[in-house]
């Protein structure tokens, strides 16, 4: 006899297969950052919600490069930093700090992504902050959230203050530390740290020219953020979500070349 569930609510095995599918995504996720070098050996973090109220989230084991993460041994936690189901590995603390303090607010924020390159800490680091003055950073004009240095993430007290700091965007730059981008996909959160992350490098780039930015009117700056807002609502293309071509192109060269993380 087929199980019986309540109306309005999902079934268990339907809830199973979304998370297996979530897995998939973010291991992706790892792969495709330690390929183009975002990481910074096994102390970084990408983080992604399993559907379903409680708020779960999925996190990598701590001591795994990002290339040896697979489906299947991202460990499950709650809120409260506890394993849901047992496994094997344990949790970066202050990867919990900063991705349970998003996850609990952030409804939309469903994958989260943090880095520590060297171009998006050499920002955070300026009195300044990004520069909007290129092609990237233009994209993001009043786009972006600062949150101030308050040393390594471990302080749970400082969860609420990260949150304010973020408030209802999704790019933010933690100052002398890096970079933080929200989804409400996997392709959603790699692509907006795609153009982050190409902002900080073309922003350092210019800076050893030694000379200043030629400054883009306020007029194209707004102009070009709605064209960037305006692309993420429709998907680019009007057929697929916001960065899910880009994703799945990489996602290609995984496979092609035979890497695991599907496991």
């Amino acid at each position: 006899m087929n199980a019986q569930t309540s109306p309005g609510k999902v079934s268990q095995n339907a809830l199973a297969a979304e998370e297996r599918l979530v897995r998939e995504d973010l291991a992706a996720l790892y792969h495709v950052f330690f390929d183009l070098g975002w990481c910074e050996h096994i102390y970084n973090h990408i983080t992604a919600r399993v559907p379903g109220p409680e708020k779960h989230f999925l996190i990598n084991s701590f001591g795994l490069a990002y290339n040896e993460v697979t489906a299947s041994n991202l460990i499950k936690i709650d809120l409260d930093g506890n394993k849901v189901v047992d496994a094997p590995g344990r949790v970066n603390a202050p990867g919990f700090t900063i991705h349970s303090s998003v996850h609990a607010a952030r409804d939309d924020a469903h994958f989260i992504a943090h880095t520590h390159t060297t171009a998006g800490v050499a920002v955070a680091c300026t009195d300044e902050g990004l520069s909007h003055h290129s092609f990237y950073g233009a994209m993001l004009y009043e786009q972006i959230a600062y949150h101030d240095f308050e040393g390594i993430s471990t302080d749970l007290g400082e969860r609420e203050r990260l949150v304010k700091s973020l408030g209802n965007k999704n790019y933010m730059i933690l100052r002398h530390h890096g970079l933080l981008t929200c989804g409400r996909t996997a392709a959603e959160a790699l692509f907006r740290m795609t153009v982050l992350q190409r902002a900080c490098e073309v922003q350092l780039a210019a800076a050893a020219f030694g000379k200043g930015w030629r400054p883009l009117p306020e007029e194209i700056l707004r102009r070009t953020t709605r064209q960037m807002q305006s692309e993420i609502a429709k998907g680019f293309d009007e057929k697929t979500a916001f960065g899910q071509d880009s994703f799945e192109a990489y996602r290609r060269t995984l496979d092609a070349k035979g890497s695991r993380y599907r496991d």
